[in-house]
């Protein structure tokens, strides 16, 4: 259960502490010496807390902490000179203290805790050497360093709580995506189980109905159909309906088909991969004829998205003749190279004449 205080309610109370010490001051006015600079003091203090409680953020801005240290620097200077020199015990003259005191705390709450420990070090510095040692207590002094440990104490347990309260969050962020990646795992494994079972079954049936003597040409069907399991594996996001087909045609033509998904399509929109799975169907039909056809995916964002190579019988001159090294003692080497074809990302514009 999460208990919270609203920061406008927190902002409210604070103002109406603040109020009170204005009154305190307007009904002792009668007993200062001068009563204008005791009213600038009090526009100077309305100000400063206004500043300090309005200002947007979690953190009170640096320039709004100085004014406000500035502010409870200034008033004691200004106002103690005001004050008749015997203070009665039921005067309100000295509501200055506990006003700086209380902006103080509002720093303080503010994560401002050094700025308000220099103001009321300050303060009771500066109430020693007028009044002496023991209008600390007297005057208030001592309960205003009380609430500005208070609130430093209080500031530190909600910043401690927020960290953990962060820390927390994290952990459960990782913790969910951990759990996704299992479940995606799960999910990966029970699918790939589950098509190699459809794959599979009628061979393993037939199997066993024949009790292992398969004939020349089922054995040769169970190598493809081990292909075409593996290229599920290690090449998926190149295959659909169409590319299968295509590939069992050749693959039954006595050609070596190889697929190698690199990881280069998963930033392909739906629409650019059905356009590449349909030119690929396409290409694997053109490379009829040939021994050996190689697709892999191209990596690392380039404008080629896949490229096909169809080689003939002599593989080391129709690979070298895909890499464009010429061999002068064969002339008809790049004939070998019954494909060669890169299907680009995305949809090349048309070229108006």
């Amino acid at each position: 259960m999460r208990v919270s205080v609203p920061a406008n309610i927190a902002t409210a109370l604070a103002a109406v502490f603040s109020l009170y010490h204005l009154v305190l001051a307007t009904t002792s006015l009668s007993q200062v010496h001068q009563v204008v600079p005791v009213i600038a003091c009090m526009l100077l203090y309305a100000g400063a807390t206004a500043v300090a409680l309005l200002t947007p953020g979690h953190v009170l801005r640096v320039w709004a902490a100085c004014a406000a240290l500035a502010t409870a620097f200034a008033i004691p200077l200004v106002i103690a000179p005001q004050l008749p020199k015997h203070i009665g015990t039921n005067s309100y003259v000295t509501w200055y203290i506990a006003a700086i005191g209380t902006l103080m705390v509002i720093l303080a709450v503010r994560q401002r805790t050094a700025f308000a420990w220099v103001g009321v070090a300050f303060l009771a510095a500066h109430t020693v050497l007028w009044a002496g040692p023991g209008a600390l207590g007297t005057l208030g002094v001592i309960g205003s360093v009380a609430w500005v440990a208070i609130a430093t104490a209080f500031a530190y347990a909600v910043n401690r709580a927020t960290r953990i309260t962060r820390d927390f969050v994290a952990a459960e962020q990782e913790t969910a995506d951990w759990q996704a990646a299992q479940d995606a795992h799960v999910f990966e494994r029970q699918f790939r189980l589950e098509q190699t079972t459809r794959m599979a079954l009628p061979m393993l049936q037939q199997i066993i109905v024949e009790r292992g003597a398969l004939s020349d040409d089922e054995r040769a069907e169970c190598l493809r159909l081990e292909q075409a399991i593996r290229d599920e594996i290690r090449g998926r996001s190149l295959l659909s309906d169409d590319v299968r087909r295509q590939v069992r045609v050749l693959r039954r033509a006595g050609a070596t088909v190889q697929l190698h998904d690199d990881g280069g399509l998963e930033d392909v929109e739906p629409d650019d991969l059905a356009r590449i799975h349909s030119r690929l169907a396409a290409a694997l039909q053109e490379a009829e004829g040939s021994d050996t056809v190689i697709v892999r995916t191209v990596q690392g964002g380039a404008e080629a998205a896949v490229t096909v190579v169809g080689l003939r019988l002599d593989t080391e001159a129709s690979e070298s003749a895909a890499l464009g090294i010429e061999d002068d003692d064969d002339d008809d080497a790049g004939e070998s190279v019954v494909v060669w074809l890169e299907i680009p990302r995305r949809e090349q514009p048309a070229v108006q004449a």
